[in-house]
């Protein structure tokens, strides 16, 4: 049961990441109040439930590695599918990093108190 709670705080962590904005991993770990469980954060965002077809809504693809790249491997179908979501966005993605200076999310003080709850 604790192995789902901690994806519920994972998937609330990561609906809250804006459009053309990206999170590492890591981070998401931290703000679900989970400091250290980065691989968690990958763990849960691969058993997202699906709504409709091929739809969620948890934006997983809106989490990147602390590097700011894509981690699924070059050319595979999950990289070009996060990469044209990203871009769908406005983020630019260039080989399969993503400037962290132009789109890392920093929640602000707001999110902090009242929209995350761990």
């Amino acid at each position: 049961m604790l192995q789902r709670e901690n994806y519920q705080r994972i998937w609330h962590t990561v609906q809250l990441i804006p459009k053309g904005k990206v999170a590492t991993y890591g981070q998401v770990a931290d703000l679900a109040g989970l400091p250290g469980r980065a691989r968690l954060v990958g763990k849960a965002l691969g058993k997202v439930p699906q709504q409709g077809w091929q739809q969620s809504a948890v934006p997983w693809y809106r989490v990147i590695n602390a590097q700011g790249k894509i981690s699924f491997p070059i050319g595979s179908e999950q990289f070009e599918r996060q990469q044209t979501l990203l871009q769908q966005e406005n983020v630019v993605v260039l080989g399969n990093k993503i400037n962290l200076k132009s789109h890392l999310w920093v929640p602000d003080l707001d999110e902090l108190l009242f929209k995350l709850s761990f």
